[in-house]
């Protein structure tokens, strides 16, 4: 169903960076229009303790701060579309988004539709996470000082989240499905430099064990076949994000990893169309940064759109 109105601003995705963008453009007069997608809030939804984001000295449950923020946005009248959105069109002006239901135009856009953390598939997995299970060590770190912890992953981001867990836990082992480390030679030689770090190589995790909480894994030998028990208080899974712009392929410049390619943070390939959080930003990943990014780029938009006219 095509909608003839065209919008000043569509702000595609709804965690941090989408929802402040939100808060900003709408104190600003351009009555945006989030879509929010199906998995709304992005990946704060599936944290549990927040206590690193400004405001909150006693911490907050992830889903409640998501919800908190889009309330702020609603107050300034922000309007909200519950769908994915299926593909664009950036070769003309207006713009076209298309969602599952119906073909939007708008004067500009801010895509905020993060990355998804790459889980190992496991239903022992799916159901810890938040429990003892992580794809954040910046964020969750902090609960697990002087726990002893598993990193899964062998490229750059495991050796990160393994050198900032060393600072706070009794004992890291990095566990790698292959004999060798896929990482930059630097970040290696400083992981393997700490003392409370360890490496099990050529082994996967089975199954992640526990009863209301993570209390150990079961090891698989990928050479031998060989099964063991490990007892452990959480796991840190770190074989990578995916930038969720499936949609925005043949649209705008990505990188090969997908993440989408950006000027001064927040400036796209496309004039008029910006960008915020996660999906271009794959070194911080914070809730922090990406809101910090949507106030970037609905400020942006303002001057946008004040030059259109």
């Amino acid at each position: 169903m095509e909608n003839p109105k065209v919008e000043r601003l569509i702000i595609i995705g709804s965690g941090p960076a989408g929802l402040t963008a939100a808060i900003y453009a709408a104190r600003g007069g351009a009555n945006p229009l989030v879509i929010s997608g199906r998995a709304a809030g992005g990946q704060l939804m599936l944290t549990t303790d927040v206590d690193d984001f400004p405001g909150f000295p006693e911490g907050i449950q992830g889903p409640e701060l998501m919800q908190k923020i889009r309330k702020q946005a609603s107050r300034f009248d922000t309007r909200f579309i519950e769908e994915d959105v299926v593909s664009v069109d950036f070769s003309q002006k207006p713009f076209v988004v298309n969602t599952e239901s119906s073909s939007l135009k708008a004067e500009s856009i801010i895509i905020a539709t993060g990355a998804s953390a790459q889980w190992l598939g496991l239903e022992s997995e799916q159901k810890f996470i938040g429990k003892g299970v992580s794809a954040c060590a910046v964020c969750d770190g902090f609960f697990f000082k002087g726990k002893n912890l598993i990193v899964v992953g062998g490229g750059d981001t495991a050796m990160r989240e393994a050198q900032h867990l060393s600072k706070l836990a009794n004992k890291v082992t990095v566990v790698h499905r292959r004999d060798s480390l896929r990482a930059q030679a630097a970040l290696e030689e400083l992981v393997k430099s700490k003392e409370n770090v360890e490496f099990k190589f050529n082994t996967v995790i089975e199954e992640i064990l526990g009863d209301q909480k993570v209390t150990g894994v079961k090891l698989k030998d990928t050479q031998t076949g060989e099964i063991s028990q490990m007892p452990i208080d959480g796991v840190f899974v770190a074989i990578g994000h995916k930038p969720n712009t499936g949609f925005l392929k043949g649209q705008i410049d990505l990188d090969e990893k997908g993440y989408i390619l950006v000027t001064d943070e927040i400036y796209t390939s496309v004039d008029g169309v910006f960008v915020a959080g996660d999906v271009s930003d794959h070194k911080y990943r914070q809730g922090v940064t990406a809101a910090g990014a949507g106030t970037k780029a609905a400020l942006e938009v303002e001057d946008y759109l004040e030059n259109l006219k």
